[in-house]
């Protein structure tokens, strides 16, 4: 599959687009080997790169996120594990995995050795490009699933939480963070400017907050945007914009990406 991913990068003249190609068509069929080998009835995707997958999110995506949801007693992390590193090493990858399934967030990262160099993108023989996985498997109640068939470089079919949870993690993430992460901001900004997108799920929300130790006021319809507003009184937008801007597609979007205009979204005055 790799003259697929040359032919893929170019279209690209942007070499940081480029990498981000490579590592969505990579997560892509990681993805695909995850489905095949029964992942997809126990882990729901999340996260950024979700929302990318599943709703054109435009920003690429470094991570996979799940949650374990259901049939617990048949997820077995390692075999996936296995699956992918046999699957990128018969197509001619150098691939090396690590994992750590010793806490309540299983975490691996799958790395790609000298596939930027074969690109053209890099001068260094064994540059490494990586595509992170966790899966929390000890998630809040209360998140609702859906099963959706996707297009994006193969054809997939993914368990997932729905739009409202989507959302809820988002707004969790915000709040529980002791930092502000622009991609997060830009995804608020992009869950915000949709009106047709539904409230976040308050429930998953407010289980969420409490067991990371939230300790203000639980949220509810009337309160939850004054709250999330509230969390970004103290930003630095010049530091979103930063971690951001590598990752989205129209930069002029970013215009956008500021105090004012997430104040008229979140609260109706600027």
């Amino acid at each position: 599959m790799k003259p697929y991913i040359k032919n893929l990068i170019r279209q690209s003249g942007d070499p940081l687009r480029q990498r981000n190609l490579i590592r969505e068509y990579l997560q892509a069929r990681i993805l695909e080997t995850l489905q095949r080998h029964g992942a997809m009835r126990c882990i729901a995707f999340q996260g950024g790169t979700s929302l990318r997958f599943l709703f054109s999110l435009p920003r690429f995506s470094e991570d996979l996120d799940f949650a374990l949801e259901q049939n617990q007693e048949d997820y077995d992390l390692i075999k996936y594990l296995e699956k992918i590193k046999q699957t990128f090493t018969a197509e001619n990858y150098q691939v090396e995995i690590s994992y750590n399934n010793r806490k309540t967030v299983h975490s691996a990262s799958v790395r790609f050795y000298g596939l930027l160099h074969e690109m053209g993108l890099s001068p260094h023989e064994q540059e490494t490009l990586s595509v992170k996985l966790e899966v929390d498997t000890w998630p809040p109640a209360g998140a609702e699933l859906e099963t959706t068939i996707i297009r994006r470089h193969v054809v997939l079919q993914v368990l997932h939480y729905d739009r409202a949870s989507l959302f809820a993690g988002k707004i969790h993430a915000l709040l529980a963070r002791n930092y502000s992460k622009g991609r997060d901001l830009y995804d608020l900004l992009w869950y915000l400017s949709d009106p047709t997108w539904p409230s976040p799920n308050l429930v998953f929300l407010n289980n969420a907050l409490v067991q990371t130790g939230w300790k203000s006021e639980l949220l509810e319809r009337e309160n939850w945007k004054g709250v999330v507003w509230e969390k970004l009184q103290n930003v630095d937008f010049d530091q979103v914009l930063n971690d951001v801007t590598p990752f989205i597609e129209e930069k002029r979007e970013l215009d956008l990406l500021n105090s004012s205009t997430l104040k008229k979204l979140l609260i109706g005055t600027t």
